[in-house]
């Protein structure tokens, strides 16, 4: 290896935006957060490193593993590199943002930076797009957010969505209820969470047929409801399964074009989760599109609800991006005219030196058109004119 492409070489999981694809990504995370304004979602920006100790608080708690340490060399504090931007936006509405009116809906948008990825989510560096609404512990704030990723998604040019809802604290209360120690929770927290009904009926106890049973019931929300309105729960738990009836009659009148399915026993990647949580898919694209869900923000545990939108994983859900109008502009050609190109919709590219064949620059420069007198005319993928 030559010593120039060595210093082009990038860590496992970071990798170079490049055109076409960075413009076209960058237009979609824009077309996102303008879904989110449209519902009345103001835009934060908190900033990509903070000190630990307030960026893993809280909710940032259960993503110490995932989060890189610097040293700060001004205050000689250690600081810690954002891989979630919920806490951050937990932190402003607790703190710089604690009098302002509740319900607080915010939304937000950036990069975020993980230890490592893992084989569904490779990339360790990229774009979330999202809300959190907090201040409401209202099934009507939880269906409001998962219909706002809904409509975000549908703006972007995404088809086929699915949301799988969940209820992370369900098998905690089954078991607590049932006298459960700590260590067969765990066991069984894994076990449920690997989808392996083996291990749940091994580990036995009393636990075991009703956990057996929610991991069957797993998918289709009919299917699921049916199991779980069989349980007999206790207050905490009856409560979040009103929440999620409520939540589905309003997501299958508000979207019917949704597809709905329920896992109320998984728990990855809602380990700071207090109630109902989502994720949601695109049919026949890897990796999910984005999730959330309820929590609570601040340590005066305020409640919130909210989700993250991953743009580079939507990015698959959609068409290839389509090649821009470049238009390409001879030498000669005044900065009025070129001006008013823009206005009409135009990308015009400067010809830097007087061109004897505006066609083949146009096309070397991968231009669409290029300016003759008589207007703009177009090249064929050849780059000829059609």
């Amino acid at each position: 290896m030559t010593e120039s492409a060595s210093k082009s070489l990038l860590p496992d999981g970071l990798r170079d935006g490049l055109p076409p694809e960075a413009g076209h990504e960058t237009d979609i995370h824009n077309l996102m957060l303008a879904a989110f304004g449209a519902r009345g979602y103001e835009r934060v920006s908190p900033p990509l490193v903070e000190f630990e100790d307030s960026l893993l608080n809280g909710a940032g708690e259960a993503l110490a593993l995932s989060t890189f340490r610097l040293m700060d060399p001004a205050s000689q504090r250690m600081m810690g590199v954002r891989a979630d931007m919920t806490p951050q936006i937990a932190r402003i509405a607790t703190t710089r943002l604690r009098k302002a009116a509740r319900p607080l809906r915010l939304s937000y948008g950036g990069a975020v930076l993980r230890v490592r990825g893992n084989q569904l989510q490779p990339d360790r560096e990229f774009r979330q797009a999202g809300v959190e609404l907090i201040g409401s512990d209202s099934s009507a704030a939880d269906s409001e957010v998962i219909l706002v990723a809904y409509e975000a998604l549908k703006a972007s040019g995404a088809e086929a969505l699915s949301v799988d809802l969940t209820l992370p604290t369900l098998v905690s209360e089954i078991c607590n209820d049932l006298g459960i120690d700590a260590e067969t929770q765990r066991q069984f927290r894994a076990a449920l969470d690997r989808k392996d009904p083996a291990t749940v009926t091994e580990i036995g106890g009393a636990a075991a047929p009703v956990l057996s049973a929610l991991l069957a019931s797993v998918g289709p929300v009919d299917k699921a409801l049916r199991t779980i309105d069989g349980l007999t729960l206790n207050d905490t738990a009856s409560a979040e399964r009103e929440r999620l009836h409520d939540v589905i009659t309003t997501l299958r009148r508000e979207a019917p074009d949704l597809d709905i399915t329920v896992d109320a026993v998984e728990n990855r990647g809602f380990e700071y989760h207090s109630g109902l949580s989502f994720t949601f898919f695109a049919r026949g694209v890897r990796g999910d599109l984005g999730c959330g869900g309820r929590y609570c923000a601040g340590e005066a545990d305020e409640p919130a609800t909210g989700f993250s939108l991953f743009v580079h994983n939507l990015l698959r859900a959609l068409p290839a991006p389509t090649m821009p109008k470049r238009l390409l502009v001879s030498v000669e050609t005044g900065e009025g005219v070129a001006a008013d190109l823009r206005r009409q919709g135009w990308i015009t590219v400067a010809a830097l030196e007087k061109l004897d064949d505006l066609a083949l620059e146009a096309a070397r420069l991968n231009c669409s058109h290029y300016l003759a007198e008589s207007g703009p005319v177009a090249l064929n993928n050849n780059g000829e004119e059609e």
